[in-house]
């Protein structure tokens, strides 16, 4: 498998294939499909998450509905025109893919659904309490890629981290580890149209601000 292939979006899977793949676009003549993986949670619920992947992974491997694989890539955003709005669309982007197997050590110790991130917040996080008294902050995190080209990533923080972001400027660095979860909403239209809609997001798991200056330290101690 690949891995360290980025410092900033770096993210796990391990599921089972639950739907046929479908084409979603072309670039330069190279075709991406996409298709569903299902991840089960702890609580015994599971979370279907879209994943997009390349022709040439899957030339010479079989996306058989019921399979279950390892898939190592990002979560990314990109913007979706439609109905005259713009909509945040999210989805794993495989940068590999293989069949799980259960034998081999460094396969029973994996995480079946992690993701590192490191970005920015880009928006004032959204601090409130559910009518249970349960904690929770909504970050939309900028996460730097390629080409001068950004990921919002949608995450959602709970308890003491939830507290402790709730007053972070814009702009500031984090660390996040999570997982990527799946979560159905209605929308609600003017006319009285009632929409079943799926929301993704990170559920963060730990959150730490990124200090440049020790960053800085710690480069030149080893330059010298």
């Amino acid at each position: 498998m690949i891995t360290n292939y980025t410092e900033n979006n770096y993210l796990v899977l391990i599921g089972n294939i639950v739907s046929d793949k479908t084409f979603s676009h072309e670039i330069y003549g190279e075709s991406f499909y996409l298709f569903n993986l299902e991840v089960p949670r702890l609580s015994g619920n599971d979370d279907i998450i879209p994943i997009t992947i390349s022709e040439r992974l899957i030339a010479n491997f079989d996306l058989t509905i019921g399979r279950k694989v390892v898939v190592e890539g990002q979560f990314r955003s990109y913007n979706s025109y439609q109905n005259e709005r713009n909509r945040l669309v999210l989805t794993v982007f495989a940068k590999d893919i293989i069949e799980y197997n259960e034998e081999p050590e460094e396969q029973k110790e994996k995480v079946s659904n992690e993701v590192v991130l490191n970005g920015y917040i880009c928006k004032k996080p959204i601090y409130r309490q559910t009518p249970f008294g349960r904690e929770i902050a909504d970050i939309l995190l900028a996460v730097n890629r390629a080409y001068n080209k950004s990921d919002y990533i949608p995450c959602i923080a709970w308890g003491r981290n939830a507290r402790f972001c709730e007053n972070m400027e814009v702009g500031t660095e984090v660390k996040i580890v999570g997982r990527v979860q799946s979560r159905t909403y209605e929308k609600k239209f003017e006319d009285g149209r009632v929409e079943q809609r799926v929301a993704y997001e990170v559920s963060i798991g730990s959150l730490e601000v990124v200090d440049k200056k020790e960053e800085s330290n710690e480069t030149n101690a080893e330059a010298i």
